[in-house]
């Protein structure tokens, strides 16, 4: 009887496998999955962002750094693991931090730094496109960047010929192909929902807007053809195989589907594709997925309306910071640690501190924090300043301390699930929780679950996160049979049976973490004035 490694060896050798990789925030990760779909080799590289002259922004020589460490790293645990070379696999996929703003010219020449889905710069179009169009433009959107360069008067913005997001970027260079994903083109443009396509109403709209700039494009002929889940997106090209691994030894020709946003590789990964069904992705930001039954009645802008990688409507709440200033207050603690000669394992500072949360009050003790490291659009900041506030009777413990840094990340994210409960009358069975908020076990879905009033569901994949979805999107691409949908592969073939942990929401928790919305929402005049003072 084989062994299990064995079994993955021989898959490993026939091409029985599908990689994802995806450009996090934090972390680019690789993942080579089996026959049965689950990872059997993982890589990864750790990275960050800079804010250069007022921009967040990472250099495109950093993505192929990354890629090909990550990369690596993956093939070097196949070789330790199984004891053989990978030199091929049945199918590829990248997805990457959504949306975002990188332009070449026809030379493919870069012609500004990315932009990420951080920069909160794009007020002024966000604003005016949503008019124009009746339909929410988020300021994080590759459009709202794209009209924002022509408001400001930005020369380059003649010499573009491919608009873009990051993981459509590498998909392009690694297959020649400029196309997109269908959930990732959601957060590019307005999606027709019948055709699977840009809005050509909109499109034309834009057009006519900007015609007295005699750009020698239209925006349609700019922007990636747009793909659903299982459509055929091209093959690695020799160049692109040089690129991802320089060594040589991967070889040309496999198909790759789509290239994907965070967002459709989170649904995926917590198989929340289908309709009422809700997941969380939790790290560096945090956004809720939630499939729509219909369409909402009006234009909210705190609610993105973008689509799930087999294009059904999403309601897409999204807050731009997450773990950031807690992680800072861990490491600050680790400091303290290090002090008295102490060597704790990271894993084990975060897991011991984050449990503290549980113990304190309902409430976090009447503390309040803004984790605001950045701008935040949903309470309409354009920057942030994290800080902690307390009254002379708050209770200040490290368990409320700990408790109130992990309340806040949600609050912005509540603010704007409340519109879709109390506005739209949006039903959710259950979320599904993924990213590095739900590392440290019960602690993390407890939190989340009086955040969104909701169950929340961690399965133990929720971990590999987007990588692995975007190598479930891999597989479907080379796997399904005739008319299978995208829901149906993974209920059937990837998640049957596989249920995961689920924690209902407590009522000592939902009533404490009201209370806490309340100071929240009356405390945001004193994160205002700490922007406006604090410079």
């Amino acid at each position: 009887m084989q062994s299990l490694v064995e079994k993955n060896r021989l898959a490993i050798q026939s091409g029985q496998t599908s990689i994802g990789i995806e450009l996090g925030s934090t972390r680019i990760k690789t993942v080579l999955i089996g026959p049965d779909h689950f990872p059997i080799a993982a890589g990864s590289f750790d990275w960050e962002n800079s804010n250069i002259d007022g921009i967040w922004t990472y250099s495109l020589d950093d993505v192929w750094h990354g890629v090909q460490a990550s990369f690596r790293a993956m093939t070097q645990a196949v070789k330790q693991q199984y004891d053989t070379t990978l030199v091929t696999c049945g199918s590829i996929g990248f997805s990457g931090m959504m949306h975002g703003y990188i332009v070449h010219d026809k030379n493919q020449k870069q012609l500004v730094p990315f932009r990420t889905w951080r920069n909160n710069i794009t007020g002024q179009a966000s604003e005016a496109l949503t008019a124009l169009f009746n339909y929410p433009i988020p300021q994080r959107w590759s459009v709202a960047h794209l009209y924002q360069a022509i408001l400001n008067g930005e020369t380059h913005v003649a010499h573009i010929d491919y608009l873009t997001t990051v993981a459509g970027y590498v998909h392009w260079q690694l297959t020649g192909r400029r196309v997109m994903g269908v959930g990732e083109a959601s957060g590019m443009f307005p999606i027709d929902l019948d055709s699977v396509a840009f809005n050509n109403a909109m499109l034309e709209q834009f057009d006519a807007n900007v015609a007295d700039q005699k750009f020698p494009w239209k925006l349609k002929d700019i922007l990636p053809e747009v793909l659903a889940a299982g459509d055929q997106a091209g093959y690695l090209t020799e160049a692109g195989a040089q690129l991802l691994d320089p060594t040589g030894t991967f070889k040309p020709g496999i198909p790759f589907c789509p290239p994907e946003g965070d967002a459709g590789t989170g649904m995926v990964a917590t198989n929340s594709v289908g309709v009422r069904t809700g997941n969380v992705s939790a790290g560096t930001s945090v956004f809720a997925m939630i499939v729509l039954e219909k369409e909402l009645s009006k234009v909210y802008p705190e609610i993105d309306l973008v689509t799930t990688p087999d294009g059904k409507l999403v309601a897409m709440v999204h807050s731009n910071n997450c773990t950031s200033d807690y992680d800072a207050w861990v490491s600050l603690f680790g400091e303290v640690v290090k002090l008295f000669g102490l060597d704790i394992p990271k894993s084990q500072l975060y897991d011991t501190l984050l449990k503290q949360a549980l113990l304190g009050e309902p409430d976090a003790g009447n503390l309040l924090a803004y984790g605001y490291v950045s701008g935040e659009h949903i309470t309409h900041f354009e920057e942030g300043r994290p800080i902690f506030v307390r009254s002379a009777n708050s209770t200040f413990n490290l368990a409320n301390f700990m408790r109130v840094n992990l309340f806040t990340p949600f609050g912005a994210l509540r603010t704007g699930l409340n519109l879709l409960y109390e506005k739209e009358g949006v039903q959710i069975d259950e979320i599904r929780g993924h990213g590095g908020f739900f590392k440290t076990k019960e602690v993390g879905q407890k939190i989340m679950a009086a955040a969104t009033t909701v169950p929340v569901s961690v399965m133990e994949t929720a971990g590999e996160g987007g990588a692995w979805g975007i190598a479930l999107l891999a597989a479907y691409g080379i796997k399904r049979e005739i008319g299978e949908t995208l829901p149906r592969f993974l209920d059937q073939r990837v998640f049957k049976g596989k249920l995961g942990s689920r924690v209902e929401p407590d009522a000592s928790d939902l009533a404490g973490y009201n209370q806490f919305m309340q100071r929240y929402t009356q405390g945001l005049a004193i994160e205002r004035a700490a922007v406006e003072n604090l410079h």
